[in-house]
């Protein structure tokens, strides 16, 4: 049922790009990746030209230094660029950037020697360095949370979905300039000039997009003045090696560019031995971005029901497993359509790393996490791409005899594929075990169901017929009061509610909350803290939650295993899979139906008390700031489960979007007589 004057639905929030200033921010990226894309093109079609009569050997390795020269920076400036994006202003940042690149792309053609387009490139990708991750921080400022992976699926949209138009592009400007030099003789020029100069217009578009962006946050600005640049490099590298989760996205992302850059080394020659030309080559090289595209939005959405860090672990080990079936056929239309997966895997792995990093890293070193793995996925692909080719040649030809007249050949080039495969699974397998959230679940029936369009659930808890919503948050988010409020709300929607707490909701778990919360026990174990709110869980489960579920009641509970994952796992930096499974046995199970995490800063949150009330509330700031990612990075591994609101909000603000949210999954009310569940409950006050 509905309370009056207001649908039961749920208003749908705007698409991403009704948001003003993100749709400047996303056509200006547009018109980038188009020049990127097309500046690629360009730069070696130019090389070839001005080293055309020097020689196959010599094209080929004009072309190849174009490529190295175009990775190179990252090595030198990757990290400084970062940190440049989180201490300056990141409009300013990005405004100059375009102007540079417009300049020195244009200089190219008007120039015209080989030298200067290694010098011009190199240029060229330094400023891009900071340009990049100023962009990439800046995205999660301008759209809202739950939005955000919508917008990182349109930035890679176009960042590889312009790939093929630049190359069309490219096509028909190259028939146009042959077409008007048979007219016009003095019109003959090669099409990368004109292509270099439409490369340097899309970068000027783009600047002025950007001046023109007047939305871009510049708190980040006063955050970090204090701390040297080289401090701040330190502490992005230091984040990213400390973080579990972010670092088993990193060890990920990293093992997959290293299968593709072996893939990359050795594509062409591999097409090659199989009898294809270049239009087979081209065609294997659409297959990539169709894929990907293929991958970036529809993997997610098929496999909605599966937990999205069990999502990235296993797209790249499967990336892992069609890389190695494409070493070892030989037949080039099944070779396509595997390469149309193993683009997939990658791009359902991509959305799904930028998205949580988004998601778990903070504003003031956001850039520099992107700008580090940014920079550590180009020095990566360029010492694979680099060794693949000369991996390949040194293991050469060989073909072996099968018997029955079959002969298989088997060349540097699958041995080369073998090991990027190889790597892929590894990597594949450590990303997960870093990441997996869902350790007491298999793998196998998890994906089994998602595939179904359900969420598995351990037959333990598949009795209940209520439901179970919890409450997380730090210390002054206000979840308190928005529980009360929703049990309310929905005894007034007339449902039977019973609404609880942890710790503290039995006999037994007032007492251990007497413990847990005082503050005379400041010298309580990390271990045995975790291990008494174990306890008092069990308690609350057995005591409070089930016999409500068994009796259809709906159960409203401030705080439950999540608070546990966030405040002993992340607060009190214990392993999270131990914590995990002694919460698992624990509750035997039981997730709840939905979780809403009120996000407040904790620098906010904390202000909220007058003083510090018990043990919890006195921990310092890095403590609660470690607990606030713990949850968010909670929410983005399983969204589907989660509801994050932004606790700044007026309390009467946050009650309406929560029930606007909990209406979407509410069944029809069954008034059940519940007296005896009730009647043992304490009453729950702010």
């Amino acid at each position: 049922m509905t309370t009056p004057g207001r649908s039961a639905t749920r208003r749908k929030p705007p698409h991403v790009l009704a948001n003003a200033p993100f749709r400047r921010l996303w056509t200006a990226m547009a018109i980038c990746s188009l020049g990127d894309w097309l500046n690629i093109i360009a730069i070696t079609a130019f090389a070839a030209y001005l080293t055309e009569g020097s020689g196959y050997k010599a094209q080929s390795l004009a072309i190849g230094g174009v490529f190295v020269v175009k990775m190179l920076p990252a090595i030198l400036l990757g990290p400084l660029a970062g940190a440049f994006a989180d201490r300056f202003d990141r409009r300013l940042t990005m405004f100059l950037s375009d102007l540079a690149r417009f300049a020195l792309v244009l200089s190219i053609p008007l120039v015209g020697s080989y030298q200067w387009i290694i010098i011009a490139t190199f240029l060229v990708e330094c400023v891009n360095l900071f340009w990049v991750p100023a962009k990439d921080a800046t995205v999660p400022n301008l759209v809202p949370k739950e939005r955000l992976e919508e917008a990182n699926q349109l930035n890679l949209l176009v960042t590889y979905g312009t790939a093929p138009i630049a190359a069309a592009l490219f096509a028909v400007l190259s028939v146009i300039i042959e077409v008007l030099g048979q007219a016009v003789p003095s019109l003959a020029w090669e099409p990368a000039r004109p292509a270099l100069v439409l490369n340097a217009v899309a970068y000027l578009v783009s600047a002025f997009l950007i001046f023109t962006l007047k939305s871009i946050p510049k708190e980040h600005t006063v955050r970090v003045t204090t701390p040297s640049v080289l401090r701040q490099i330190m502490d992005g590298w230091r984040f990213v090696g400390g973080n579990r989760m972010v670092r088993g996205l990193v060890i990920g992302m990293l093992g997959a560019f290293a299968a593709g850059g072996a893939v990359i080394g050795v594509a062409k020659v591999y097409v090659a031995a199989l009898g294809g030309g270049d239009a087979a080559y081209g065609t294997v090289f659409a297959a990539v971005f169709v894929g990907m595209a293929l991958g970036i939005f529809f993997g997610p959405r098929l496999l909605r029901e599966l937990s999205r860090r069990r999502l990235f672990g296993l797209a790249i080990i499967t990336a892992g497993v069609v890389l190695a079936a494409t070493a070892v056929i030989h037949n080039l239309v099944i070779l396509v359509l595997l390469v149309v997966v193993l683009g997939a895997c990658a791009g359902i792995a991509w959305i799904i790393g930028y998205t949580l990093i988004g998601l778990e890293v903070d504003d003031a070193i956001r850039g520099r996490t992107f700008s580090f793995l940014q920079s550590m996925a180009r020095v990566t692909l360029l010492l694979v791409v680099a060794i693949a080719p000369a991996l390949a040649g040194l293991f050469g030809e060989h073909s072996f005899s099968l018997g029955a007249g079959i002969v298989y050949r088997f060349d540097g080039s699958n041995l080369v594929m073998l090991i990027g495969a190889l790597l892929a699974i590894v990597v594949g397998v450590l990303a997960l075990r870093h990441m997996d959230d869902r350790r007491d679940v298999p793998i196998r029936s998890d994906l089994m169901a998602a595939l179904r369009g359900e969420r598995y659930v351990p037959e333990s808890v598949e009795h209940s017929r209520g439901m179970f919503i919890a409450f997380e948050g730090g210390e002054g988010s206000g979840k308190t009061t928005q529980s009360r409020l929703l049990a309310i709300w929905l005894r007034d929607q007339g449902f039977d509610v019973v609404q609880t707490r942890e710790p503290g909701s039995t006999k037994i778990g007032m007492r251990l909350r007497a413990i847990l919360l005082d503050s005379a026990h400041q010298g309580l174990s990390a271990r045995s803290e975790t291990l008494l709110y174990a306890a008092d869980r069990a308690e609350h489960v057995e005591k409070v939650i089930r016999p409500a579920l068994d009796q259809g009641a709906m159960v409203v509970s401030d705080r439950y295993v999540d608070s546990t994952l966030a405040y002993q796992g992340a607060g009190r930096e214990l392993e999270p899979q131990d914590v995990a499974k002694v919460n698992l046995w624990a509750t035997g199970g039981l997730v709840p139906d939905l979780t809403v995490l009120i996000d407040v800063p904790p620098s906010v949150g904390l202000t909220r008390f007058a003083s510090p009330a018990d043990r919890i509330e006195s921990e310092p700031l890095e403590f609660h700031e470690r607990v606030r990612r713990e949850f968010r990075a909670l929410a983005a591994a399983d969204p589907d489960r989660y509801f994050v609101v932004d606790g700044l909000q007026t309390p009467a603000e946050i009650a309406v979007l929560i029930q606007d949210r909990v209406r979407e999954v509410l069944p029809d009310p069954v008034p059940q007589e519940t007296e005896a569940i009730t009647g043992t409950m304490p009453v729950i006050r702010d």
